[in-house]
């Protein structure tokens, strides 16, 4: 039987609103041992903002980043996944839309995340990416 996104998604989902700091958001990154943040106004999800996001839309366009947000670098073109999709439907996605995070939403609400790291060490744990995913330490 296929997998389901459900069964392999990295829960819960961090998630800040947007008019939280890039500083915040890149030190609960760091102490969750992350890579991405949901940005959402209640429960509604409304972006997401990477580690690379923050380097490449906020530190290498300004030289002051103390008053930026993540409404300022956040992606809001949104690819989403659902838990009960299969996860090669969603890995075929992620590929298509040259994604390595897709956030999971149930009824409009977001529940999980599915990276490139979940899906390999699920699917190919015996790949360089499946076992670089799955090293201890691992963001």
């Amino acid at each position: 039987m296929a997998q389901t996104v459900r069964e392999i998604m990295t829960t819960p989902a961090v998630s800040m609103p947007p008019d939280a700091s890039v500083k915040e958001a890149a030190q609960r990154m760091r102490d969750e041992g992350i890579g991405d943040v949901l940005v959402t106004e209640g429960e509604q999800l409304k972006g997401i903002v990477t580690d690379r996001d923050i380097v490449v839309r906020g530190l290498a366009e300004r030289d002051d980043l103390s008053n930026l947000h993540l409404s300022d670098v956040c992606s809001s073109e949104i690819v989403t996944a659902e838990p009960n999709e299969t996860a090669d439907e969603v890995i075929s996605r992620m590929r298509q839309r040259s994604v390595r995070r897709i956030p999971v939403v149930e009824k409009g609400k977001p529940v999980g995340i599915l990276s490139l790291g979940d899906a390999a060490v699920e699917k190919d744990p015996h790949s360089a990416l499946g076992d670089i995913s799955a090293a201890r330490g691992n963001t």
